[in-house]
């Protein structure tokens, strides 16, 4: 017996040397990236203790941590804050919002780029429909403000025209509007990209069963393809709701950052530009309340993942844990 434990224990020992030995390029490769996390997400982890000190930046994090310890008081003081609710309200409405119609619209831009059967025209479209996500939003914030303000070209012409000027920087619900359209018109290119390569993966003799048949574009597309997908989009829409907290700050800060009108800012308000204001003095929460504020945010999210991911296993589908 125990001859046998030695030599099933030789030959994991080989198996598994002769592996590494075999896969040694892809493992070099993979080394830089796994030094990348551990520098920027985990070692910096230790910083979500903020959230329980009075953190003074004299004294550092650690500093702070064996001196000024105060458990859990940062969150009552956002949980009591009336611009927290407001931000969280924003949050929630804005990035479920982010979540849907990123999802339809990367899945529906998939569709139609692989549709196209001219092969140059359809790397052309991929690439100018890509295109924006390369864009910085400081960019595209500029664009849109030089358009559309009420000073912008658009409203310049539409007013030269006689007609009345669309005041999308000073109304909320038309601000939301342009939040959303931007969003798209930046990311569904992008996003689609996975999706393509998913429908690469799909078995031709589906498609010329189907044409045997007699099935037209949209029936091949609601029975072969969009079944085809099904797997990966559910695996990406339980990935993003992850997300839903963060709303896009990068995009509303620069869309904002140039207005004074109260009733958009506060229409736009979210989680992150709290966190951003209690960590550049613009707001009376302090620095450790914003850690408070992060920290919230990331639980929440964690939270929402595996929720929906009992959801979809509750359904039928696949999750991802």
């Amino acid at each position: 017996m125990e001859k046998v434990l030695i030599t099933t224990k030789q030959s994991f020992k080989f198996s598994l040397k002769k592996k590494f030995l075999s896969s040694r390029f892809l493992i070099l490769m993979i080394i830089p990236a796994i030094i990348f996390y551990a520098i920027f997400n985990y070692i910096p982890m230790y910083g979500v203790l903020v959230a329980f000190t009075k953190y003074s930046p004299k004294l550092g994090i650690m500093g702070s941590i064996f001196n000024n310890w105060i458990g859990f008081a940062n969150f009552q003081v956002i949980f009591n804050f009336d611009g927290f609710w407001i931000a969280f309200r924003n949050t929630m409405i804005i990035g479920t919002i982010k979540v849907v119609i990123a999802f339809l619209s990367a899945v529906l831009t998939a569709l139609l780029i692989n549709e196209l059967r001219m092969k140059h025209y359809k790397k052309f479209v991929q690439i100018i429909v890509t295109f924006p996500h390369f864009l910085s939003w400081v960019i595209v914030a500029s664009l849109f403000i030089l358009m559309f303000s009420d000073t912008g070209s658009i409203n310049h012409m539409i007013a030269q025209s006689g007609g009345s000027k669309i005041n999308l920087f000073s109304d909320g619900k038309l601000f939301l509007s342009l939040i959303f359209s931007t969003d798209i018109w930046k990311e569904a290119g992008w996003s689609s990209i996975i999706y393509i390569a998913t429908m690469a993966g799909i078995s031709p003799d589906l498609y010329e069963a189907a044409d045997i048949d007699g099935a037209s574009r949209l029936q091949k597309i609601w029975h072969i393809t969009l079944p085809g997908i099904k797997p990966t989009a559910i695996l990406l829409l339980i990935m993003s709701v992850g997300g839903v907290l963060s709303a896009g700050f990068d995009q509303i800060f620069n869309m904002t950052s140039s207005l004074n009108n109260d009733l958009v800012i506060d229409s736009v308000d979210i989680i992150d530009t709290l966190i951003y204001k209690a960590c550049v003095g613009g707001s009376s929460l302090t620095q450790g309340q914003g850690a408070a504020l992060g920290l919230f945010k990331s639980v929440f999210g964690f939270v929402l993942v595996i929720v929906t991911d009992r959801i979809a296993k509750a359904c039928g589908e696949r999750g991802i844990i």
